[in-house]
């Protein structure tokens, strides 16, 4: 052999061999998506054992993890080096790779610590370690805390300026400041705003929580002189008159407490913290309401205020005071903090009088306005937002508060100005505009830009859908706008009038919810809200936090707007519906005590396993102007939860050991059932009580119903709507169950129908009317809100039956999946997508005449079961190959017109010939 030939001969041999390398680099498990508390890389970590979880990036078929090993350690550089020496929890023989405890040695405040993960795989093959990801701590102890509340002598300001200057010494490592400012602020280092979170901190009891936020703040600050600045307003901490307000009420003055945290690169800390040594001035916004809006006056901005060498005279010291009362938590219980989204820009303006212009977002969303202007010192422009407009073009603020809000803005006269609010935003459409002259001037200030920006929850998105009825897809749209704008620090019921955590949307819309956002985080959040507000009696409120109260009783028992158990239950079926979407057990755990003490009130209310009081299926179309119930007993959805509640209750003492309970749980359950059929079951006319869609779909989708009447009662519900006319009757308690009885018991048909007109009271009649979000009203009226999300239950629809993207109850948090599609209606095709806590479930799906094609992705280390619509289960082909030539799947049964089989993760495409299709 020539030298030529053997070196051709080595070439191809490294090159096979190359080719093997990555082939088995190509199955290798891969990590990805680490988080800790449901965060990436979190500060402000307070909870008493962090939770880990990962994900496995997609690859070929059946890709699944069989053990794991976490390290945590105190620096990047021990775990470069594979020293975990906070904690190595070694090989553990476990498909889990959510909500991992962590195990290692006690973490103290302001820790940070340093983590990583490798997986071994099916086959015993271990991964590469992950990326290091990291959290830090909070603050654990509140003698950690080496500040003090701090605010103004004036106790009533309606806005204050806080600051301190303060030296950075050099090789600065990190800087972090932990900020609580109510009610609501924003922290500025060296003039410059900290973050893009907005309306910092989140809504609570103030009382029982307060949340504190953590910003790094390192790269802000620099050797040297250095100031740090807070801005103070009211938020719902205060709510003052002066203008509209759904309520007025206060926990106090405004006051702060703030800790800047410096930590050196020789091991050495320094604290800077709030205390009689920082300065206040009163603020330039001289209005902040939450309801009323808000005024900046920038003559009143103290240039430069926020930045070292100011010169403070005539500023005031800082009184240290008493906090709220409530305790001290960080990102642990923190819902994800509201953030500009995105900006909308006005598709018309309508000039009504000399300085008065109304713009048209073309969108009903919650925004704060962005503007440009021009004008003279003391020169005022007035933004007031509205949903409607009146016959003369003016904004018509009927449906948002009739009292004046308004976002006003008073020039400094220094060229063009920019403004951006700090602390209000509201539900609108439409922005009625006036410009003022300075008070000794004529000449009108200029509007040269105005956007209207998007605000609400950072909660990530977690679903899409589309379909080929586009009216479908236009009602996905108005329902997720009203999502997105209620989507906050709690959950609230509208974006304007109201903005209160109504209890009933967090449980009914849970699901449609959680098909559509990343919501872990944040109903983890208002559940701690629910705990909160919980009265000593047991009672949970309506409203969480509970800031006031509404309605008329001579006590909590007899006030139905105060206490009605199709709200309150929201504390126990909230964190049920966290273990369905995401198996999670933490809030089950955690909560258990007030779900027992919110179930034993309702215990002591019921009379013979009987619960009468609340306010029932609110808004139903009945012959009145909507609101409390009018077409079914208020017994009767009062007791169905009461039973529903008890029935969780006992699942979940079984998950987590407490067999005892969960027998008597069990046991007190089917009494209230029992009860529940005695009084509402009518024999002779095969349905529940007044036979309204809501009274017969509730005990159908809660298992009440007896298995030898559930035909007749399905029956009883089509009969129903189709008697008038296929419309809805059902209201906001109602709504979700009738959906989930007609799709459960196979009569999506008529969800189709339902749904799939405009000239009835619905989603299409509301689309048709002009409304751009979900109204409050099923018709759309003018008195009622045009941004309401209440409503919207359609969306679990959409994507657990269209779409056919459901959890297995064997295998809760999608663990494992169903994928059940719905071929209704004259449907063609459907696609649409959920991020799971395992990854991405994907589903689409199109028909014609002849054929039916189903392409599902089921993520790493999930199995699923996958219903296939066929006239055969030898019609199915997958990938072009008859299914006994297919790996990762096997036949299981045929069952209603569909071939079902068990499927590993990974990548298919199916194909069938449909149901009624000759081949």
């Amino acid at each position: 052999m020539n030298f030529k030939s053997a070196i051709n001969r080595l070439s191809l041999i490294i090159a096979l061999l190359l080719l093997v390398a990555m082939a088995a680099g190509a199955g290798e498990l891969r990590i990805t998506g680490m988080t800790c508390d449901y965060r990436t890389n979190p500060m402000g970590v307070d909870g008493a054992g962090p939770q880990l979880s990962w994900l496995l990036e997609p690859g070929e078929r059946g890709r699944k993890q069989t053990a794991y090993q976490i390290q945590v350690a105190s620096s990047a550089a021990l775990l470069a080096k594979n020293t975990g020496d906070l904690w190595d929890c070694g090989k553990v023989s476990s498909d889990q790779s959510i909500q991992i405890s962590y195990g290692g040695k006690p973490l103290v405040s302001f820790a940070r610590s340093f983590w990583k993960v490798r997986v071994w795989d099916g086959e015993g093959v271990v991964s590469e370690w992950s990326p290091q990801a990291e959290w830090t701590m909070g603050v654990l102890d509140e003698k950690d805390w080496h500040a003090r509340w701090i605010g103004a002598p004036d106790t009533e300001l309606p806005s204050m300026l806080l600051r301190r200057e303060f030296v950075v010494q050099p090789e600065l490592k990190r800087a972090l400041a932990y900020v609580c400012g109510l009610g609501q602020y924003e922290l500025s280092v060296n003039g410059a705003k900290s973050g893009e979170d907005l309306l910092l901190p989140g809504w609570t009891k103030y009382e029982k929580t307060c949340l504190y936020d953590v910003h790094d703040v390192t790269r802000m600050l620099k050797p040297g002189a250095n100031a740090i600045g807070l801005v103070l307003g009211n938020g719902m901490y205060r709510v003052p008159g002066g203008r509209y307000a759904k309520f007025k009420g206060s926990v106090g003055p405004l006051k702060a407490i703030a800790q800047l945290r410096l930590e050196y690169a020789d091991g050495s800390v320094s604290i800077v913290g709030s205390d009689s040594q920082w300065s206040l001035n009163p603020g330039p916004l001289t209005f902040t309401c939450v309801y009323g809006g808000e005024d900046f006056d920038a003559r009143k901005n103290p240039v430069g205020w926020d930045k070292p060498g100011f010169d403070s005279a005539g500023w005031v010291a800082a009184v240290e005071m008493l906090g709220p009362g409530g305790v001290l938590r960080g990102s642990s219980v923190a819902a994800p903090p509201m953030r500009a989204i995105e900006s909308i820009v006005p598709v018309r303006r309508n000039p009504l009088t000399h300085g008065v212009t109304v713009y048209d977002l073309g969108q009903n969303a919650s925004i704060m306005p962005r503007i440009q202007v021009k004008g003279q010192a003391g020169a005022v422009v007035r933004l007031t937002p509205a949903e409607l407009l009146k016959a003369d073009g003016s904004v018509d603020r009927v449906s948002v508060g009739r009292g004046q809000s308004y976002w006003q803005y008073t020039l400094a006269g220094r060229g063009t100005e920019s403004w951006f609010p700090k602390f209000h935003y509201q539900g609108c459409r439409y922005l009625q505009v006036e410009c003022l002259p300075a008070a000794n001037g004529e000449e009108l200030p200029v509007v040269e830009k105005l956007e209207g920006v998007v605000v609400h929850t950072s909660s990530s998105p977690a679903g899409d859908f589309l379909c080929s009825n586009e009216l479908f897809n236009r009602i996905r749209s108005l329902v997720r706008w009203a999502q997105r704008s209620n989507l906050v620090s709690v959950i609230s019921d509208c974006p304007h009038r109201e903005r209160l955590g109504w209890l009933e949307q967090y449980h009914l819309n849970g699901p449609s919810l959680r098909y559509e956002f990343n919501l872990d985080q944040l109903f983890s959040k208002t559940l701690m809200d629910m705990r909160d507000s919980q009265l000593a009696s047991g009672m949970v409120p309506s409203i969480a936090p509970e800031f006031t109260v509404f309605g008329k009783g001579p006590s909590d028992e007899s006030n139905a707007f105060r206490n009605s158990p199709e709200w309150g239950s929201a504390l126990v079926l909230v964190p049920w519906q966290q273990y369905e979407f995401s198996g999670d057990i933490s809030l089950l755990r955690g909560y258990f005590e007030d779900m027992k003490r919110y179930v034993a009130y309702l215990d002591s209310r019921a009379k013979a396993n009987i619960l009468s009081f609340g306010l029932g299926d609110w808004y139903d179309i009945g012959p009145k102007p909507p609101g409390p119930a009018q077409l079914t007993p208020k017994e009767l959805t009062a007791t169905a939860f009461y039973y529903y509640d008890t029935w969780v209750l006992a699942q979940a003492a079984r998950l987590l050991g407490k067999q005892d309970e969960a027998r008597r749980f069990a046991v007190k359950a089917a009494e209230i059932r029992t009860a529940f059929n005695a009084r509402f079951y009518d024999a002779g006319k095969r349905s529940y009580s007044t036979g309204s869609q809501c009274a017969n779909a509730i005990p159908l989708v809660m298992k009440i119903c007896e298995e030898a009447n559930r035909a007749a009662v399905l029956d009883a519900i089509v009969a129903d709507v189709r008697a008038h006319g296929n419309a809805i009757t059902a209201g906001d308690v109602g709504y979700r169950y009738l959906l989930r009885a007609l799709a459960d018991g196979g009569r999506s048909d008529v969800v189709y129908a339902m749904n799939n007109q405009s000239e009835k009271p619905g989603y299409g009649y509301q689309l048709k009317m002009g409304a751009t979000s979900l109204t409050e009203a099923w018709d759309a009226r003018a008195a009622s809100s045009q941004n309401h999300f209440m409503l919207g239950q359609i969306i679990e629809w959409f994507y657990r039956d269209l779409v056919g993207i459901q959890c297995d109850p064997t295998g809760w948090g999608f663990k494992k999946i169903i994928f059940k599609p719905t071929l209704a209606g004259d449907l063609t095709w459907v696609k649409g997508h959920y991020d799971s806590i395992y990854g991405r479930i994907s589903s689409s799906w199109k028909r014609d005449d002849g054929a039916f094609t189903f392409d599902v992705v089921i993520p790493p280390n999930t199995t699923a079961t996958v219903f296939i619509p066929t006239n055969k289960a030898s019609s199915v082909t997958e990938g072009g190959k008859s299914m006994d030539a297919v790996s990762g799947v096997k036949y299981l049964r045929f069952e209603n017109d569909a071939a079902v089989f068990a499927v590993e993760s990974g990548t298919y495409q199916f194909q069938s010939v449909p149901p009624g299709i000759t081949p």
